[in-house]
């Protein structure tokens, strides 16, 4: 039986995931694209962490980011987030942020996350930094998905698309 390596496993999935982002997108494309109308939501979602494909792969990066969130979305457009997670350099962040995603395309919530990060050693010494990442949302009945484009920033943060599961446990 051949044995793949987890940099081959990690491409493979990498890639599978960035076709399958693509397809959803083109078909998401076909409806319709708008505004999201605000109204008040109540629901709870829990996550264990993230898959991160980095675009640097040369950089020995940790694409597998297990950890513990929760995110609370109290409208149609907006919700809090916060967790800890292991993160692409080997250390433990936290976070804490705020989504913001008031377009739609399709089934997909388009927008950004705004919020603070800490624990990555080559930025401000492992300590809290500011944050803006653009993020797409999927959610169907209790099961949902979040991907963020996580910008490359010089040395210190290294680029990637982020994929994290949820699940909804409140409504």
């Amino acid at each position: 039986m051949k044995q793949w390596s987890s940099a081959r496993t990690a491409s493979l999935l990498g890639k599978a995931a960035c076709a399958a982002l693509l397809a959803v997108a083109g078909a998401a494309q076909a409806q319709t694209v708008g505004m999201i109308e605000n109204q008040p939501l109540s629901e709870t979602w829990l996550n264990a962490g993230f898959y991160s494909y980095h675009f640097q792969r040369d950089k020995n990066l940790n694409d597998s980011n297990p950890g513990l969130g929760a995110e609370y979305r109290f409208s149609t457009v907006a919700s809090v987030t916060a967790g800890r997670f292991y993160n692409s350099d080997r250390a433990y962040s936290n976070y804490l942020g705020v989504y913001y995603q008031p377009i739609k395309v399709g089934p997909l919530r388009v927008g950004a996350v705004v919020g603070g990060f800490s624990g990555y050693p080559k930025m401000r010494d492992g300590g809290w930094f500011p944050a803006l990442v653009p993020t797409i949302s999927y959610e169907y009945q209790r099961v949902g998905v979040n991907i963020a484009i996580v910008p490359s920033y010089k040395d210190r943060l290294y680029g990637a698309l982020s994929f994290q599961l949820k699940l909804k446990v409140f409504e």
